[in-house]
């Protein structure tokens, strides 16, 4: 079985884009240096707070690029998350972040067919985790139906750390069920169980979670950290989940990003998504201000 060590806090990091939609490469890595300054242990790149299914394959290895001649060790600080419908495209993906050194995936099951078997689902993951069996990568399995609309039971986790204990390292859990949490942590403690929606992520450590891909650890990594560290509960956290959830997750969180950086570029997004509105912006921004009064210039400069 793969070693199940205290994972920590890796930042879910958000993608800077400029108004031609091209990746801005000198907010990308200020801000992933603040968040691993901040006391991120990782950065989670390329995942639904970084926009990673419309991140194309060469950008992929842009991106990967800059942060090695910035000093970022990919072995250590980098996840890189895969998201692919088919299987030669979440191998290639996954090769890319192999022969940069990358010692973690963050794999998505397949999301273009709805209402797929468990069974059908093993077979995807099992032909990707055959194909790739070869290389040191661990492969964290990505479990976020509101956006894949294809979830990941506890039987189907089983099957595949079973069957792949070299391979399959954990789980990230962004189901916001906290049933679904409580049953993976009980069956599938002995894999690295990582809590996505941060309003359980007290509650999850208590029960033996090893830490969290956060899109929050964008803005409050120090309060996330306290949660990890201590395994106690933040109202506050809670509350800005509920006011983000109003709006789609991605660019509510580039919102605030604009915000606390007094950056308006961070508000960009790249098509499917769009921004928030103005008005919605301003709510959120205010809510925000009220559940942190005294925090919103933390990450000014």
């Amino acid at each position: 079985m793969y070693s199940s060590d205290q994972f920590g806090l890796s930042c879910a990091l958000a993608l800077p884009i400029d108004d031609d939609l091209a990746i801005d490469y000198h907010r990308l890595l200020a801000h992933a240096r603040w968040c691993l300054d901040a006391g991120c242990s990782s950065l989670t790149v390329f995942g639904t707070t970084g926009e990673g299914a419309s991140v194309s394959l060469s950008e992929r290895k842009q991106i990967l690029s800059a942060f090695l001649s910035a000093g970022i060790d990919p072995s250590r600080q980098i996840v890189g998350g895969v998201s692919a419908t088919s299987i030669g495209d979440a191998v290639e993906q996954t090769r890319v972040l192999n022969d940069t050194g990358c010692h973690k995936i963050l794999l998505a099951p397949p999301f273009y067919f709805k209402g797929v078997s468990d069974e059908g689902l093993y077979e995807w993951f099992a032909r990707v985790c055959e194909r790739i069996a070869h290389t040191a990568l661990g492969v964290i399995l990505y479990h976020i139906p509101s956006v894949t609309q294809v979830p990941l039971s506890i039987d189907l986790i089983g099957r595949l750390k079973t069957a792949f204990s070299e391979v399959v390292a954990g789980v990230k859990d962004s189901g916001g069920d906290w049933a679904f949490t409580e049953r993976l942590l009980v069956n599938h403690g002995d894999l690295i169980i990582l809590i996505g929606d941060e309003r359980h992520l007290g509650a999850g450590v208590r029960l033996g979670a090893k830490g969290s891909i956060s899109g929050l650890a964008n803005i409050c990594p120090a309060v996330l950290l306290k949660l990890i560290e201590c395994g106690k509960e933040d109202l506050r956290i809670s509350d800005l989940v509920t006011e983000i959830l109003k709006y789609p997750v991605t660019p509510a969180v580039k919102a605030l990003l604009a915000y606390c950086k007094q950056d308006s570029r961070w508000s960009n997004v790249r098509p499917p998504l769009t921004q928030l509105s103005s008005e919605e912006a301003a709510h959120l921004t205010a809510a925000y201000r009220s559940i942190f009064p005294t925090e919103g210039g933390e990450m000014r400069g």
